[in-house]
Parts: C-alpha cells; structure tokens; sequence
C-alpha cells in the first residue's frame, strides 16, 4: 500500500480548519484517540492504519 503522509497532513488541516477534535474523529470512526493520534501523526503504518486514513479522506471529501 502506497505511503499515506500526504492524506494524514490533508486530514489533520482540515480538522484545524474545521474545529474537529481528534477525540470527536475517533469517536466517529470507532478507534481510541491515542489510535487516532498515532495514525495522523504517522506512527503507525499497518494496512488498517492506511485503510482508516483513506476512509477518513472520503467520508469528508479532503481534496488538496
């Protein structure tokens, strides 16, 4: 699976943007918020971690 950096950054300026909260992120997506984190920050790499960045960019659009 292709590396996912460029969507974590897309999603993380549209939460700023959009005054999401990770936790309220999370919640939505059924993940713990340290999972969360950990996704957006790039710490993790598995196929579910690059899977869950993909759905997250659909489900709200982000384009850049």
């Amino acid at each position: 699976m292709p590396e996912t950096l460029s969507g974590r950054e897309l999603i993380r300026k549209y939460l700023d943007e959009n005054e999401i909260s990770i936790t309220s992120l999370a919640t939505t997506f059924g993940v713990g918020k340290m999972y969360m984190v950990q996704v957006l920050n790039g710490e993790r790499h598995s196929a579910a971690a690059n899977q869950l960045v993909l759905k997250i960019i659909d489900a709200f659009k982000i384009r850049p």
